[in-house]
């Protein structure tokens, strides 16, 4: 019995061995690797890998310094078709909602590698007294309403520092190179009073974010730490609906489209176009407005639209990607320098700067591109460079997320 018992164990390492490496000798890869079938994101559209001008499509001598023309080339990559909506951030914040919710009434269950998860099967009573903290308390009520403290909804996202951790060439631990940022979710809605002087914009403070009617306009008042938060949640639902089905391995991560990725984009596969339709008019034959803007010397509605319109308004451009002029300014990764494209790389450029709470405000500047609702036609062009602080909420500014393509062309599958 025990020389079978000594036979079978060896047999079993031999088995193991041989799986390890070729049975012929030859050199043929690792065997058993996991599956991956790519990804087709919803709501996002395909822009393949290719080579654009950037700069300005026009004669522009007051920019000469900041636009400069360049050839650069651009990985492929996914986009979504619209900014983000206030119905899809909603989903954000009531993640962040209910999380605390389950965290406060503890509802908790040991995962497979024995680490606390919150249980999502548990229904969350709301007028359970363990919540009260999470609603506003006292003076802070208004008129007796019971109304969440949206305060409360803070959440925290991390990143890595892959550029520090190439320059220290493996001499400091992992977790140098691991940031955390913890961030309030909720959207700052008194933009709408902050960023107008002298103008009755209380109703848009009131209502705009939660009102069914504005579940399909871009959400605003998200500064650019919000935007990588969301982005960061975005792909960790992902990548947990992904490993509950046992779906092969996850993608790249979602996260906010680089400078140029956005230029890329915007003009739809049509070089050297100023705006993403092509033309270089903001009217079309008929004499409609091909983008939500600011027409002439302020006259809003005509366009279609006085304030911000549906995420999906107007036609789409070559790419299939809406409103990517006018509407709302959309954040970008990049960091803004003035004279970066005279030493950016041709090869996917990006410049990045994690600037701190301390910093100097220069520091804080972050690309923002398309134009918005309130801005003349001149920010509208593709090539139009501006910039906002990170920590900065504006009701004009809103982002929508990218996810690098992983392979030559979608066509390879």
């Amino acid at each position: 019995m025990k020389n079978f018992l000594k036979a079978s164990f060896i047999l079993l390492i031999f088995v193991a061995v041989s799986c390890s490496r070729s049975e012929t000798g030859e050199l043929r890869g690792v065997a058993n690797r996991p599956t991956w079938k790519g990804i087709n994101p919803y709501g996002m559209v395909y822009i393949p890998s290719g080579t654009l001008h950037i700069g300005a499509s026009d004669q522009d001598i007051s920019n000469t310094y900041v636009q400069r023309q360049k050839s650069i080339s651009i990985q492929g990559f996914y986009m979504d078709d619209t900014e983000i909506t206030n119905n899809e951030y909603r989903q954000f914040v009531h993640y962040v909602r209910d999380s605390i919710a389950h965290t406060y009434m503890d509802h908790f269950i040991d995962d497979e590698n024995g680490d606390q998860q919150i249980d999502w099967d548990y229904e969350i009573d709301w007028a359970d007294e363990t919540l009260e903290d999470l609603f506003y308390q006292g003076d802070d009520r208004f008129a007796g309403k019971k109304e969440l403290d949206v305060s409360k909804l803070e959440y925290e996202y991390q990143w890595y520092d892959w550029r520090a951790a190439a320059a220290d060439k493996g001499k400091s631990p992992r977790n140098t190179f691991i940031k955390t940022k913890t961030v309030n979710v909720y959207p700052d809605t008194l933009v709408w009073i902050r960023d107008f002087s002298y103008s009755y914009n209380e109703p848009y403070s009131r209502n705009y974010f939660w009102h069914p009617a504005f579940d399909d306009y871009p959400v605003v008042g998200i500064d650019w730490h919000m935007a990588n938060a969301f982005s960061y949640w975005r792909t960790k639902i992902w990548n947990d609906y992904q490993h509950n089905r046992g779906d092969g391995i996850n993608s790249e991560d979602f996260r906010l489209p680089t400078e140029h990725e956005w230029e890329y984009a915007a003009r739809g596969g049509r070089d050297d176009a100023p705006y993403g339709w092509g033309g270089y008019y903001l009217r079309n034959t008929k004499g409609c407005l091909l983008a939500n803007f600011k027409p002439g010397r302020g006259n809003y509605p005509d366009d279609g639209g006085l304030y911000t319109v549906r995420a999906d308004a107007y036609f789409p451009n070559d790419y299939g990607l809406y409103n990517m002029s006018g509407n709302v300014a959309e954040w970008t990764s990049s960091a803004y320098y003035e004279n970066a494209y005279s030493f950016i790389h041709d090869l996917n450029p990006d410049i990045r700067y994690d600037a701190k709470d301390d910093d100097p405000e220069a520091y804080k500047r972050k690309v923002i591109r398309g134009g918005s609702w309130k801005d003349i036609g001149y920010f509208l062009r593709t090539g139009t460079r501006h910039w906002e602080y990170q920590d900065t909420t504006k009701s004009y500014i809103g982002f929508r997320c990218a996810l690098t393509f992983l392979g030559r062309s979608i066509n390879d599958f």
